[in-house]
């Protein structure tokens, strides 16, 4: 499977901090991917570095074929009417589909003789995906792009997102806080954590190779022993493990299916954890 983004020991200082550190993954064509960590991991770094905006200290990032980015604060003018802003857009991008972003404006209903200010969060927010969309991308990498929004807004630009994905075959870079917000609409996953790498995969697969387990604290150490523990909590009586690997048939543990924000979750708890593919030159 080809992939639209390569990245190989992928290194970005800020001055003497190291914002990301030896990342290599692989993205394949046509997915979904989630991007989480938490606030300082090196998402937008990683994005910034994606779409051209920073140039690495250290290894390359490669996309195959175009990028566009859209950042959190969604760069918009606010005295500007929605067809100034296509305007600018127009002016400052070779390739610019002026009749597709109209009318996917006036699909959604939003005019075109507006102010930007006054428009609600989400068609805001759908303005600047239009107008990253027009340029028309192999990769859109968007960073935050719900942040702000409220849950009908959050669902609605979601909804656009993965109409685009399915109408042209698009790949998708995103990154979110809410793990929620991906669990219906992502097939890739990529963990960051402490400017790492930690998690890169399809999430089916990831979540068929996880489990979660409850029971007795003095057994966990046998599980230790059999598969690989993820993460850990509890307390001296009673502990949850996420556990990667074979299944534990021991009739004392209670064993069901990781979901997406539990195996999230679960590595972020544990640095020193890590699920990443074997392939050739994309190493943790």
């Amino acid at each position: 499977m080809r992939p639209v983004l390569e990245a190989t020991g992928l290194g970005v200082r800020y001055r003497r901090t190291w914002a990301l550190r030896d990342c290599s993954l692989s993205v394949p064509a046509g997915r979904v991917a989630a991007l989480v960590g938490p606030n300082g991991a090196g998402k937008t770094t990683l994005m910034h570095a994606t779409a051209g905006l920073i140039n690495p200290d250290r290894g390359s990032v490669t996309v195959y074929g175009e990028a566009a980015f859209m950042a959190q604060d969604k760069p918009l003018y606010d005295g500007f009417t929605v067809a100034e802003m296509l305007a600018f857009g127009r002016r400052l991008n070779p390739g610019w589909d002026d009749a597709a972003a109209r009318s996917r404006l006036r699909a959604l209903g939003i005019g075109l003789d507006g102010k930007v200010g006054k428009l609600s969060g989400g068609q805001q927010a759908q303005v600047a995906l239009t107008l990253v969309l027009a340029r028309h991308p192999d990769l859109l990498v968007l960073d935050e792009p719900l942040a702000n929004l409220d849950p009908l807004a959050r669902h609605d630009v979601m909804r656009s997102i993965m109409a685009e994905v399915a109408d042209r075959g698009l790949s998708v870079l995103l990154s979110s806080h809410v793990v929620s917000d991906l669990e219906d609409t992502c097939d890739w996953l990529v963990v960051l954590n402490g400017g790492r790498l930690q998690v890169s995969g399809d999430v089916e697969e990831l979540l068929a190779e996880h489990r979660v387990l409850s029971g007795p604290a003095e057994l966990a150490d046998g599980v230790a022993a059999r598969t690989r523990v993820v993460s850990a909590t509890g307390t001296a009586r009673q502990v949850t493990l996420l556990v990667r690997g074979e299944p534990v048939l021991d009739p004392r543990w209670n064993v069901r299916p990781a979901g997406l924000e539990e195996l999230v979750m679960g590595y972020l708890r544990s640095p020193d954890s890590a699920a990443l593919p074997g392939l050739a030159g994309v190493t943790g």
